[in-house]
């Protein structure tokens, strides 16, 4: 194999999304044949310290705890935003106008305007955008929107999607910036609910109405930065929708961070007038397929273990039966994401900054439907 032009990379963020998203750069290029090979350039954050560790540790060859300068620097060639979400747009609509390509991790934006300024700021400049809804690219995710485009189960009739976490059921455990509305935009709806919404928009089909009731269970908790003194929790800490999708299909998402005894429970059922379909990520290389045509002596759901070499990204990795995990997935998402670089006209590289704003609409019309009590359109 002849040898392959660098990409310099610059990550901005260094804690748990920085692990990952650090762990994916280093493996791409030995497990998948990358038309680049990047290079881990610089890192950047604002507390020199802990930055000049994780950048020690991942190989990262520079640090700056300035994101601008970062982003003005002639030899970056890539910008991995892994960042708190108020933050993203500036630094994403400056990066594009900068000319760098993009890898952004979720929740996309603030709101709708902010999602739609990014998005217009990426096409302006020409540059291949990124929005990290890794789970589309676990192989069993991948399988099931393959057995759907097949027709597989059929016409989509129902969706069940649940996105449950407990890590805040303890009502001593400090707030950070996920629990604040200026730096999160919203609660668990916002962060795992962007999840669960992509998944059902990319095998399901577009949300068109939607009804959301949102709890508040606990208002104030501790502060980490000022120890004996509470903050106030302005966002819900629980979040139900109903909605309705492409003809007359229905469904529903459940999102918490309250659920005691789920640690990171991400969980759909799709039913079809064919077939049917179940995954749960913390058994993420399984799928539950039911096939209607089956002889009645012998249907029930298939339980499918996803490592095949015929499964999407699973030949580069182990033999069948040896399973992948979590940080995969963002492999595969670098993986793809060079691949785009590459042949940006291939258009194959989703999801995009276009989704974030699909997703997006979803997200601002289940607040607005939260506040109203009402059922709400999307656009």
């Amino acid at each position: 194999m002849p040898p392959r032009s660098k990409l310099n990379v610059a990550i901005l963020g260094h804690r748990f999304m920085g692990r990952a998203h650090s762990n994916a750069w280093h493996q791409v290029s030995r497990f998948f044949d990358c038309p680049f090979e990047p290079v881990l350039k610089l890192a950047c954050g604002s507390d020199a310290s802990s930055l000049a560790a994780f950048a020690g540790r991942w190989g990262w060859e520079e640090t700056e705890t300035d994101w601008r300068k970062v982003v003005e620097r002639k030899d970056i060639d890539v910008i991995d935003i892994a960042l708190p979400t108020f933050l993203h747009a500036e630094v994403a609509i400056a990066a594009a106008q900068a000319g760098k390509h993009i890898f952004c991790e979720k929740p996309f934006a603030m709101n709708l305007a902010e999602a739609e300024r990014m998005l217009s700021a990426a096409r302006a400049a020409g540059i291949v955008h990124y929005l990290n809804h890794n789970y589309r690219r676990c192989p069993s995710v991948m399988l099931a929107k393959q057995l759907i485009g097949q027709g597989r189960l059929g016409k989509i009739r129902q969706w069940r999607g649940a996105y449950l976490q407990s890590w805040l059921v303890d009502p001593d455990q400090p707030a950070d910036w996920k629990l604040r509305k200026a730096s999160a935009g919203a609660g668990p709806l916002w962060d795992l609910g962007s999840h669960a919404i992509d998944l059902a928009q990319f095998l399901a089909g577009d949300i068109t109405r939607l009804v959301c009731h949102a709890k508040q269970f606990i208002n104030q908790r501790p502060l980490a930065s000022s120890p004996g003194t509470l903050g106030a929790v302005d966002v819900e800490c629980a979040a139900n929708l109903m909605f309705e999708f492409g003809e007359d299909g229905i469904g529903t998402i459940e999102t918490t961070r309250y659920a005691t005894g789920r640690e990171n429970h991400h969980t759909f059922e799709v039913y079809g007038d064919l077939g049917a379909l179940s995954w749960d990520l913390e058994d993420m290389n399984r799928l539950q397929f039911f096939d209607g045509s089956d002889e009645p002596s012998s249907r029930g759901f298939r339980n499918i273990l996803v490592t095949d070499p015929t499964h999407q990204y699973a030949k580069n990795w182990w033999p069948p039966g040896h399973i992948i995990g979590y940080e995969h997935s963002f492999v595969h998402a670098v993986a793809d994401f060079l691949s785009a670089i590459a042949d940006p006209a291939s258009g194959t590289l989703r999801p995009d900054f276009h989704d974030g704003v699909r997703i997006t609409r979803v997200l601002e019309a289940s607040l607005r439907s939260a506040d109203s009590g009402t059922w709400e359109n999307v656009n």
